[in-house]
């Protein structure tokens, strides 16, 4: 008996620190990690290689680059099932592979600077997903592409910003390495979107 109950608090225990975890959002979750690093910085001589210190706007930019990268494949992976338009389709293919692989690039460079990233898309992120998977047809294609374009006409105006704003070289030059890519994303989709009409 003493057997069966030993693991079942552990879950339990394990579950409940779950749910009080899960309260808060996750890119909240990350900037909070972020801030307790960056005042406890000075004070750690346990790491073995140090980090590439970084600043403040590169660490933010790198927390909504994550967000916003996870938002836009899971977006694009829903399209993928529930498009009903070929060039949409096709659109998605493109988001997934381009943000995926800029995805890649941003771990690695918060993890050289040792800038926690959320797990998952925050909750507005997952909330539009929600709703836009809740559309079917062209009622589906019709707000996914509207999403596409705010979000890239978005996406695009954080990465000229960080370009302008960081001295992290690094940083500067994965932003301005993107910039050209995000461009086409949003030249494509408002193609897309005149030949909707």
């Amino acid at each position: 008996m003493k057997k069966i109950l030993i693991p079942l608090t552990a879950v339990f225990f394990l579950a409940s620190c779950g749910n009080n975890a899960s309260t808060k959002d996750s890119v909240e979750k990350a900037d909070s990690a972020n801030e307790q690093k960056a005042d406890t910085s000075s004070n750690s001589s346990a790491a073995v290689k140090e980090p590439i210190k970084t600043d403040e706007e590169s660490t933010s930019f790198l927390v909504k680059a994550a967000n916003g990268g996870m938002a836009e494949v899971a977006l694009a992976q829903l399209a993928k099932e529930k498009a009903t338009d070929t060039a949409v389709q096709h659109f998605a293919d493109m988001m997934i592979a381009d943000h995926s692989a800029a995805n890649e690039k941003v771990k690695a460079l918060a993890a050289e600077r040792n800038v926690t990233l959320p797990a998952a898309p925050s909750d507005d992120e997952q909330k539009k997903a929600a709703d836009l998977g809740k559309k079917t047809g062209k009622d589906f294609d019709k707000d996914y592409v509207n999403a596409m374009v705010k979000g890239h006409e978005e996406t695009l105006d954080l990465f000229k910003k960080v370009s302008g704003k960081t001295s992290d070289g690094a940083v500067k030059a994965f932003a301005d390495n993107t910039i050209p890519t995000l461009e086409h994303h949003l030249m494509r989709i408002k193609d897309i979107k005149k030949g909707m009409k």
